[in-house]
């Protein structure tokens, strides 16, 4: 009995490993591994009308719909995920400093915005961060930001 010894000759693939960001490159790996083991033809049948057993088919069909069920899930959640950072960004771009408000409380829901659109995996840079919050303060810091934009390194 052969226990936890590899055979002479094969060789070990690591296979990847599916996240919610990285379906993609998941899913060409998957193919490329399917193919060089001869098993992609279950997923994506190279002949359609040639005539297959009962088992064989049924195989077919199960590994083509898990396939499209992986590839619909992932790439359904990236899409919501685009229109989430798409709709962010456009309150990111309209916010305003109410008369009302306290600067630190602006500068919070500022900063929650920018941390949300970064969770979701999009770049925003702190010098575009700073230019947009010292634009929007209202007329009485704006002394204050004048002087931060001459002189500060943004």
């Amino acid at each position: 009995m052969d226990t936890g010894k590899e055979k002479a000759g094969s060789i070990g693939l690591t296979y990847p490993v599916l996240a919610k960001s990285n379906y993609t490159a998941w899913a060409l790996k998957m193919k490329l591994f399917m193919q060089a083991q001869g098993v992609w033809t279950a997923v994506e049948p190279s002949d359609v009308k040639a005539p297959l057993d009962d088992k064989i088919d049924k195989l077919k069909k199960i590994a083509k719909e898990g396939w499209e069920a992986i590839r619909l899930m992932c790439q359904g959640a990236d899409r919501v995920k685009r229109a989430k950072i798409q709709t962010l960004k456009a309150e990111f771009e309209s916010l305003r400093m109410d008369d009302s408000e306290r600067l630190e409380d602006f500068y919070m829901k500022l900063n929650g915005l920018v941390s949300t659109i970064r969770a979701l995996g999009e770049q925003m840079g702190e010098s575009y961060v700073v230019k947009k919050l010292l634009h929007v303060v209202l007329s009485r810091f704006l002394q204050i930001a004048s002087t931060i934009e001459q002189f500060g390194d943004l």
